[in-house]
């Protein structure tokens, strides 16, 4: 579609090569909702005021100029001037190109190469992989592939909260009320109970916020008793968060956690004092960024420990020293907006450019009856449970419509886990999702089954079809029109999903990819031996490829049968 806007818009630049201002006709070119309205239009208001002209003139004067073998007619409708490509020579073009590049269709090289780290996931020790936990790795997973796709080399980081006062709050509970058989039972769940039962008897029991402090700071001291407490709670956990992983198929480059910067903090302390940015504030140390209209941002707490933005500070300095990056994301939630402000300003006052190159990507929760999940109130829904519930409803769904498939487990597997992750992406990052599992595992309507089923479907056709040996000459019905116009658009949507950061922009596209080819096969006869059935076999194998590749770019699989 970037080609053919772009022949258009030279089509128009050289009626108008003598008229001031008309640099950036391709920026004003439109794409006409309704088909009547044509394929590719140009709005004409822009004009009227050099040309001294009323737009509807202008575009009457223009269509009747411009004459291309691209276009089947030009004609001006209203201040808009419409081109309707011919047919049967663009269609025939388009599935020929995604035909030949395949998976590669899309695929951009504007990132040279250079790498892209991605903060993701990211969940805490000691506490369940909740749904609350999904968006992050999900969001974050589609936007590293997505950056890959247009020429980036992302590196997956998955900043484990393995430091912190919880850990104090958790060696405290497991002293008072812990027992080692019942964690080593059921680790997360007992680790979970024993969090939860500390804030609420905290909330009657003051002090033990205080003995809290105290045993996180023994942490920090390398104390031999904590310290053995912290890496049991640290690795029962990881086993845990791997088996969710495994299952969402999200791989990471590195695990390097909170903990990871414990050795490095100080040279980060240091470089703030050395650069005068370090002021006190009732004890504790702080950068002030009153210039920005923000509050200061902590460094040191009065007892000397050190907090988030230290480790963050430090993290970003690491990434920047070992990969270069040409951007570094952080896919956090919105409540920790003002902390990736304060991070990026602070970067900045020291001196480094490449802070202007640190993005926080935010999103919304996911509710549970119109509010925020919550581990301190034990309010959670545990992610490996929901994708269990959802593998289980996928397999008696297969065992209802097609019991004699093979692979039926992969596939329960596949669509289970797809239809999560589409229940998530469809919505935009920054919407609040409430969580619902009916709504996460319907079958039919905006989900991820009927993206997949839409793929398995096509491919089935492909299989009947075997080999079709006639040339693809072109379609140029309107049920095959409006899909191959649906296709072409996969390259500038990628292209917007990656500026904006916003995978939803792909699912909402695989969703139309899918409707439109459903609406081809409701209405045209895809295997009648004519002289079009290689052009429409080619469509066909065009539509698998791009719903695959999609499909991919969200994180998600896309079963050949179902």
């Amino acid at each position: 579609m970037s080609e053919l806007k772009k022949e258009f818009a030279q089509l128009i630049s050289h009626q108008l090569k003598d008229v001031p201002g008309t640099e950036d006709i391709e920026k004003l070119i439109e794409i006409p909702k309704h088909s009547v309205q044509g394929d590719i239009a140009f709005p004409c208001f822009t004009l009227a005021k050099t040309l001294k002209k009323a737009p509807q003139l202008i575009a009457s004067e223009l269509a009747s100029k411009i004459s291309s073998p691209l276009f089947e007619k030009v004609e001006a409708q209203g201040p808009y001037m419409n081109g309707f490509y011919k047919r049967e020579m663009v269609s025939k073009e388009i599935v020929t190109d995604i035909l030949e590049q395949g998976s590669h269709y899309g695929s951009a090289k504007q990132g040279s190469g250079e790498h892209i780290t991605i903060d993701l996931s990211s969940p805490n020790i000691a506490k369940p992989f909740s749904m609350g936990h999904l968006r992050s790795a999900v969001i974050g997973n589609a936007i590293a592939n997505i950056t890959e796709k247009c020429g980036y080399k992302p590196v997956r980081i998955n900043h484990i909260g393995d430091w912190g006062t919880q850990f104090g709050k958790l060696i405290v509970a497991y002293k008072r009320w812990g027992s080692e058989d019942t964690v080593k039972e059921n680790p997360i769940k007992e680790l979970l109970s024993l969090y939860v039962k500390f804030h609420k008897e905290a909330e009657t029991q003051p002090a033990l916020e205080d003995e809290a402090r105290y045993w996180f700071k023994k942490l920090e001291e390398k104390d031999e008793e904590a310290t053995a407490l912290w890496k049991w709670f640290r690795e029962e956990s990881l086993k845990e968060f791997s088996k969710i992983y495994s299952l969402l198929d999200i791989e990471f480059d590195s695990y390097n956690g909170e903990a990871f910067y414990n050795d490095k903090m100080e040279n980060t302390v240091t470089l703030l004092k050395e650069k005068g940015l370090l002021t006190e504030s009732d004890g504790a140390e702080v950068v002030r960024l009153d210039e920005f209209n923000l509050p200061p941002c902590l460094i040191k707490k009065s007892d000397g420990a050190t907090i988030y933005a230290t480790r963050d500070l430090t993290a970003a300095l690491y990434r920047q020293e070992t990969y270069h990056f040409a951007k570094n994301l952080y896919v956090v939630g919105h409540e920790q907006s003002l902390h990736f402000q304060q991070i990026i300003l602070v970067l900045k006052k020291m001196g480094y450019q490449w802070a202007e190159e640190m993005i926080h990507i935010p999103f919304g929760f996911i509710l549970k009856d119109g509010k925020k999940m919550s581990t301190r109130k034990g309010k959670v829904v545990l992610l490996e449970e929901v994708i269990q519930e959802a593998i289980t409803l996928a397999r008696q769904n297969i065992e209802l419509k097609n019991p004699g498939l093979s692979n039926k487990e992969k596939v329960a597997e596949q669509i289970g886990v797809g239809s999560i992750i589409f229940h998530d992406l469809k919505n935009e990052r920054l919407n609040n999702i409430e969580f619902s599992l009916k709504d996460m595992l319907k079958f039919e309507g905006e989900t991820g089954l009927y993206v997949q089923y839409a793929h398995a479907r096509a491919c089935s056709i492909l299989r009947k079809a075997g080999n079709v040996s006639c040339i693809n000459t072109g379609l140029e019905d309107d049920y095959s029109w409006e899909l191959v116009k649906t296709l072409m658009e996969f390259p500038r949507v990628i292209q917007k999903s990656l500026r904006l950061y916003e995978p939803s922009q792909i699912a909402k596209y695989l969703i139309d990819v899918a409707q439109e080819f459903n609406a081809f096969y409701s209405h045209i006869r895809v295997l009648e031996e004519d002289e079009t059935l290689a052009s429409r076999v080619s469509l066909v194998n065009a539509v698998t490829i791009v719903l695959k590749e999609g499909l991919r770019l969200l994180g998600i699989k896309a079963p050949d049968e179902m």
